[in-house]
């Protein structure tokens, strides 16, 4: 009996060395891990912006330098996520 291409080759093992954590027997990631994280970075920026700022003055009246930055770095995580969750279900 003629042996086949598929019996002469061995299984398609993944190598652990281009991929370690085959030796422990998982390598994935945390969709809902990463949602619940980073909605979580999201509302602990946002309560950064509770605080004794001084502010620099501008004008007349006060600008918060910082708030900017801190609320600028909500929306990116949360424009961010937002994109996550929709490329993970467009997949499904």
């Amino acid at each position: 009996m003629a042996s086949t291409e598929l019996e002469k080759k061995p299984s398609q093992a993944i190598d652990p060395a281009e991929e370690p954590s085959v030796e422990w027997g998982w390598h994935g990631g945390f969709p809902k891990g990463t949602q619940i994280a980073g909605w979580f970075s999201v509302v602990a920026v946002l309560c950064m912006l509770i605080g004794n700022h001084q502010g620099i003055l501008s004008g007349g009246g006060h600008f918060k330098m910082e708030d900017v930055f801190l609320i600028i770095t909500a929306v990116v995580l949360a424009v961010g996520l937002l994109y996550d969750l929709t490329k993970n279900k467009r997949r499904r």
